[in-house]
């Protein structure tokens, strides 16, 4: 099983198999007939961690408890023998697994499988770029030995700096593996003319970080899947609460969990959840079954990229009350919008919530907060835009410093998704190692301001951007009349 050798298995090593078949067959009996008739806050609060687990294994813990134990202890040499050969369900060392990060990949597993007929799982990872190098590699390896193989994938240029980062230097540059990039992701047949025999996957972030690049799921994977690869998504911003891919046919979605997931600014975290039975020419069978199962058994197991146990209770904590959070963002957000699409120090404003972005209509199409028409307030599915928007500060680079230096509230990080409003501008930040050209290739010119809206009240961070911006146009009058000092 997961590529690991055969072993013989002994009456002893039986028994506990048999007993942990019937434990799965029980916990999967919960989860298709309790917890997937949850509705979405629910399954945020509770997960699989059951009262049963609770009074009979942790002595009544209402939260889920922290192992921070590097170890598992067996009973004997038979049951050892069988956890590692993964015949059994086990932990055995945190590198690998730990009950903790389990119960925080079960219920992301379940939030972003919300909605979706078929099973997800998730393997935690130590952040949101860990799980972009988990989700990838597995899928690029060589499946011609002593020759050399020509190997592609096709990923979306306006994406995370980071992630450039990944695909054109430790890939591109350090093993040869071309990253084809899409320049236009609404645009099918650039997507289409990019792919051939040697592609392995499509990547697409969405929406992309900072630009605010969309483009059609559906579409994309049923492209990808003509093909028998599979497609991969991040889709960081959104979070499961307005977003979740694999019910529109992406094979597997990355978080990092570090942004909006943990919302709190407590701790860097990632995840890598994936649908069963993915599509992908790749001849294995249990990369197949069990994407997020594998690589956290075997590839990340030698990598050691996975997560910190009480990284994932303080993740876990946060996302308990997730569309509340995201749905107060999103709304912030738009008045912030709005706000800046009329003011005159502005040259042009990216968000999808607002009617004149390019691809308003199709981020409609898929972004909906979960659960709406059960929510009193609402009664009637509504769409949801996330946290996130960017915009051009009039006056070229230096006033976009100026105005940028000149914020009193919002706080200069590169961060987002946070509970406190954070900006920063990517040109000198988060894409700054991309260089000019690339950069121009991502549509980030350096005036661009990223700007992620917190949970204060709206007018108390539309002030703020109003002195910065007004004080742009003081100074600009004042060396015109001669009356600055």
């Amino acid at each position: 099983m997961y590529g690991q050798e055969e072993v013989a298995i002994t009456p002893g090593m039986q028994r506990y198999i048999d007993r942990s078949d019937a434990y799965l067959k029980r916990r999967s009996a919960y989860i298709r007939d309790v917890v997937k008739k949850w509705r979405f806050d629910t399954i945020a609060v509770h997960g699989l961690y059951s009262m049963q687990d609770a009074l009979e294994d942790y002595q009544g813990s209402i939260i889920e408890p922290c192992f921070m134990s590097p170890a598992q202890a067996f009973r004997d040499s038979d049951e050892m023998a069988a956890a590692l050969a993964y015949l059994i369900p086990s932990w055995t060392y945190s590198r690998i697994a730990n009950p903790t990060t389990y119960y925080y990949e079960w219920t992301l597993a379940l939030l972003e499988g919300y909605g979706f007929d078929g099973k997800t799982s998730a393997c935690s990872t130590s952040s949101g770029m860990a799980a972009i190098a988990a989700a990838v590699q597995p899928f690029l390896v060589h499946t011609k030995h002593h020759v050399h193989e020509p190997r592609n994938f096709v990923a979306t240029s306006q994406c995370y700096g980071g992630t450039f980062q990944l695909f054109s230097v430790r890939l591109m540059e350090e093993r040869d593996i071309e990253c084809r990039w899409v320049h236009n992701p609404e645009d099918l047949d650039e997507w289409a003319s990019k792919i051939d025999k040697n592609t392995r996957f499509l990547f697409g972030e969405l929406p992309s970080n900072p630009g605010l690049s969309f483009f059609d799921i559906q579409a994309v994977a049923d492209l990808a899947h003509s093909h028998d690869i599979p497609l991969i998504c991040d889709s960081t911003v959104a979070t499961p609460a307005l977003l979740r891919p694999i019910e529109h046919g992406a094979d597997i979605v990355v978080q990092s969990a570090t942004k909006t997931l943990t919302s709190s600014g407590t701790g860097v975290c990632g995840a890598v959840i994936a649908r069963n039975n993915l599509t992908t020419h790749i001849d294995n069978e249990s990369l197949k079954r069990d994407f997020a199962l594998y690589i956290k058994y075997l590839p990340n197991r030698d990598s050691g990229p996975n997560l910190h146990p009480m990284q994932a209770l303080l993740t876990l904590n946060d996302m308990r009350t997730l569309r509340s959070k995201v749905d107060l963002l999103s709304t912030n957000t738009m008045k912030v919008a709005q706000f800046l699409d009329e003011h005159p120090g502005v040259e042009e404003v990216a968000y999808l919530g607002l009617p004149n972005h390019p691809h308003h209509e199709l981020a409609s199409k898929y972004m909906w907060l979960a659960d709406a028409e059960f929510d009193e307030r609402y009664g009637q599915p509504v769409n949801r835009y996330g946290h996130l928007l960017s915009f051009n500060v009039r006056g070229g680079p230096e006033q976009t410093r100026k105005f940028f230096d000149g914020l009193q509230r919002i706080w200069r990080a590169t961060d987002l998704g946070r509970i406190k409003s954070v900006a920063t501008i990517p040109a000198i930040s988060t894409h700054q190692q991309q260089g000019a050209d690339a950069r121009k290739l991502a549509h980030i010119p350096p005036n661009l301001v990223r700007l992620c809206v917190g949970a204060e009240h709206p007018d108390d961070i539309i002030a703020d951007l109003d002195q910065a911006l007004n004080a742009l146009t003081r100074k600009s009058v004042a060396s015109l009349t001669g009356t600055g000092t």
